[in-house]
């Protein structure tokens, strides 16, 4: 997912409203009216103007009630004579007086419909064991997973509990060593260190052994155990004891946990070749980037470059664009379009390649989506990379997030996002310079072309280019047609080994640049 932070302030509302009495019996908890009116009344404040499509507060509130029959079939809305009718079945048990329709140039009613809206909701919850049994939560839930599914498949409301996890893992996360492990045998190894955490700098290496955490010994744990032991409250101590089997050296260090984000950047080298796998866009992944990419310059002359972005599904916005600055000497990485005039936005970049131009393979598949796919779009539309894999996802619509004022949080898609070309990544996707999802067959005639200079351009390659001259929006048929050009599929072991060659072989290379148009 795209994700654009945004926060607003709680409103207070009250209007009173016309209901008819009921004799059903009431629950003995009634429901909390105050503060979903002002949950209610922050999202529709919130959401107005930053959809994609306009509505009304009028639509957005009868599209989220019908969250009501949702959880329990027995109820109904209708329309009649300017009131709104809650049935139970065949009995009418609220009724409520439809604001005036506003003017172009008039607020919208979004105190009434609030209200409207919440004493439905207490109505349903006095009548109905069903909705008492959903709870409070289970009322609201509905009303926004009606709302949304009016509108697009990634806006979508996360409740307290659940919001404040991710707020967290967006943010910092528990406190820990900044390490992870893996268990070989009766042994545990340290696979990968955190680039923002404590052990970076220490002098902790991957691959050494862990023999003792706080002189507790890791023999015969469980990797679970031994997790436990790395986590604890922030600035608390912690001592790793560490060293390589077949070395006698072995040294304590003593560190302070720290609360940073897990690892999304994991690097590997072959042949001088660096492989960065990168699995989602969090708040440090670019920095992630970068110190890989310092580290790895300054320790070799690396040959190549290879991006795995295989399985990642996306994240930050802004981090997709920070990593394509690290790559790119200067230009467009992407383009937002939206009704809203914070959602359009030309993301230019201007910073310095910290490769030197080395060749560069991005690796793509099926499950590659977002902010993923945002970074390969910008490195191939700017010849700085060739694309490998298969069709990615298609996923391009920007969410923003509002945080209402019961600490649930509303993921609003706004904006559209258009690769520097100027094509949509939305529903089209990227489609690779070299398909490897189409069988060994295929592939080998693929890299054949690429090898001659004069042959003249493949079915294929004339798909790669109509992609990436595409504008929004792409007829439906046309879209399926460029997207079985090269079908989604999982990653194989098969990308990494067309990377490698690719970026040994520049002629390939350059030629699979050259089939993006300038």
């Amino acid at each position: 997912m795209l994700l654009i932070i945004a926060f607003i302030t709680a409103m207070s509302c009250s209007i009173a409203l016309s209901q008819t009495p009921s004799s059903a019996q009431v629950s003995s908890k009634s429901f909390n009216k105050n503060t979903y009116i002002n949950v209610i009344a922050t999202a529709l404040t919130f959401l107005q103007p930053r959809t994609l499509e306009e509505h009304t507060a009028k639509q957005l509130c009868l599209w989220g009630l019908s969250g009501l029959n949702a959880i329990d079939p027995a109820f109904s809305l209708k329309e009649e004579q300017n009131h709104l009718n809650l049935y139970q079945a065949q009995n009418l048990i609220y009724s409520a007086v439809l604001p005036p329709t506003p003017s172009p140039v008039a607020p919208d009613k979004i105190k009434q419909w609030s209200k409207i809206v919440v004493d439905m909701w207490s109505a349903a919850w006095d009548h109905s064991d069903i909705i008492r049994s959903a709870g409070e939560q289970g009322v609201i839930q509905a009303f926004f997973d009606e709302l949304f599914d009016h509108m697009d498949p990634y806006s979508r409301y996360v409740g307290p509990s659940s919001a404040s996890n991710d707020r967290d893992a967006r943010d910092g996360g528990e406190a820990s060593a900044g390490i992870s492990v893996t268990k070989r045998g009766n042994s545990f190894i340290i696979s990968s260190i955190n680039t923002n955490g404590p052990a970076w700098d220490s002098g902790i290496l991957v691959g050494q052994r862990l023999y003792k955490v706080d002189n507790k010994s890791t023999t015969k744990q469980s990797l679970d155990t031994v997790s436990k032991w790395l986590r604890g409250p922030e600035n608390s101590s912690i001592s790793l004891t560490v060293g390589f089997p077949r070395k006698k050296k072995i040294q304590t260090f003593h560190l302070k946990r720290e609360a940073v984000p897990p690892a999304t950047v994991f690097a590997f080298t072959s042949d001088n070749i660096i492989i960065l796998k990168v699995t989602s866009f969090s708040t440090y992944t670019a920095e992630e980037i970068s110190q890989y990419l310092d580290q790895a310059t300054q320790d070799m002359k690396i040959k190549g470059l290879i991006i795995d972005l295989r399985g990642n599904r996306g994240g930050v916005l802004q981090q997709a664009i920070t990593s394509a600055a690290l790559l790119l000497n200067q230009g467009i990485a992407a383009t937002t379009q939206g009704r809203n005039p914070d959602a359009n936005h030309v993301w230019a970049v201007q910073g310095g390649d910290l490769t030197e131009n080395v060749p560069i393979a991005v690796l793509v598949d099926g499950h590659t989506a977002s902010a993923a796919e945002i970074l390969a779009a910008a490195l191939a539309d700017h010849k700085r990379a060739v694309v490998i894999g298969s069709s990615t996802l298609g996923k391009g619509l920007v969410q923003t997030i509002a945080q209402l004022p019961d600490n649930s949080e509303l993921f609003v898609t706004w904006s559209r996002v258009l690769a520097p070309l100027g094509w949509p990544i939305q529903g089209l996707g990227i489609i690779p310079q070299i398909c490897t999802s189409r069988g060994q067959q295929f592939l080998d005639q693929q890299l054949a072309n690429l090898k001659s200079i004069q042959a003249s351009p493949s079915t294929y390659a004339q798909d790669v280019l109509a992609s990436r001259k595409a504008k929004y929006p792409i007829p439906q048929k046309m879209l399926l047609r460029l997207r079985s050009a090269c079908p989604s599929a999982l990653g194989t072991d098969v990308d990494l080994d067309v990377a490698h060659t690719i970026i040994l072989k520049p002629e390939i290379y350059k030629q699979a640049i050259d089939l993006i148009p300038n």
